[in-house]
């Protein structure tokens, strides 16, 4: 295989990689910009991805299937709410209960449903998002260097996948164009602010955590039904917390996010790309070290070896309104 098409080809595994964990990150931008931590992002991303799989699987449609993800991540994300926002309870502890929750519960429904050791029946035809062409790409098939892109890195991609890359510039521009956004970012800065202004901060964190669930249930449909053809036991893999570190490296910025997540979706795709490959001068590497490179690379983020991330002032503090 020539060095060109190895790059395109890793590219294109690249863009399909890094969708979920694109989604994901979006979603903890818009709560953690509100002050709210969201450590549930894994849970909510394996309960969407069970949810689309089944709805999917049984009706035969992939968009019911997206809407049940949707709903689920929603519902989770609405549990988290009521615990920290609601209840003033740790954020953290909320987050991580979700992810124990969905973890077990996802096989466990799994199991009594379909009796697949927590698996879901393989979903085909129109239960799935298929490929689309986009036009031209016979006309640009044989085009140098240009036209092996379009054909395999831009085009043939999912609708799911084209859906992602337009949340970014949406994202942006609902933070940063928009009252709400501009709400949003003040509350997760300074809640007693917004509060005096007679906004509620309750009711702002809640549209945070509502948008949330909703990119999540995205990023759990893309996992079953559009890069998967089936639910798999604890298929997101820790995308949620690769998703946060994302987040973190990108200082809660839209573009950012998205260049952090295709980054850690190259590394992705450069694992897959190694095995039972020998690198010159070393021979065959183990294929588990450049699997770990994602998560590796997410510990060095999280421990802030690579610049200082500040999160919203008011971030994982729950609001107590003065009287």
């Amino acid at each position: 295989m020539e060095f060109y098409d190895i790059v395109v080809s890793i590219l294109g595994s690249t863009i399909r990689l890094s969708i979920p964990l694109l989604f994901t990150a979006l979603a903890g931008l818009f709560t953690e910009r509100a002050g709210v931590f969201d450590i549930g992002l894994e849970g909510k991303m394996l309960a969407a991805a069970f949810a689309s799989a089944c709805v999917a699987y049984v009706t035969g449609n992939a968009w019911l299937g997206l809407l049940g993800g949707i709903g689920v991540s929603i519902l989770f994300s609405l549990i988290h709410g009521f615990a920290s926002i609601t209840n003033r309870g740790n954020q953290i502890v909320s987050g991580v209960a979700l992810n124990f929750v969905a973890a077990g519960l996802t096989v466990v429904l799994g199991q009594a449903w379909f009796g697949q050791g927590g698996r879901t029946p393989q979903i085909s035809g129109e239960a799935r998002f298929s490929p689309i062409t986009l036009p031209f790409v016979d006309a640009m098939r044989d085009v140098p260097f240009i036209g092996p892109l379009y054909v395999h890195v831009i085009s043939g991609n999912n609708i799911l996948t084209y859906l992602a890359f337009l949340a970014v510039p949406i994202t942006w521009w609902v933070l940063f164009r928009t009252r709400f956004g501009l709400r949003l970012r003040a509350v997760g800065e300074n809640p007693g602010a917004v509060d005096t202004a007679g906004i509620s901060v309750t009711w702002l964190r809640y549209r945070a955590v509502i948008v949330a669930g909703f990119l999540c249930g995205f990023s759990g449909a893309y996992l079953s039904i559009a890069q998967s053809a089936a639910f798999i036991k604890d298929m997101s893999a820790g995308k949620g917390y690769i998703a946060l570190a994302a987040l973190i490296f990108a200082k809660w910025k839209p573009v950012p996010v998205m260049f952090a997540c295709l980054l850690f979706g190259f590394l992705d795709a450069f694992a897959n790309f190694m095995q039972g490959k020998a690198v010159p001068g070393i021979g065959e590497v183990p294929v588990q070290i450049f699997q770990a490179l994602p998560y590796i690379l997410t510990c060095i983020l999280l421990a802030g070896f690579i610049g200082v991330a500040h999160p919203p002032k008011a971030g994982g503090v729950p609001y107590t309104k003065e009287r």
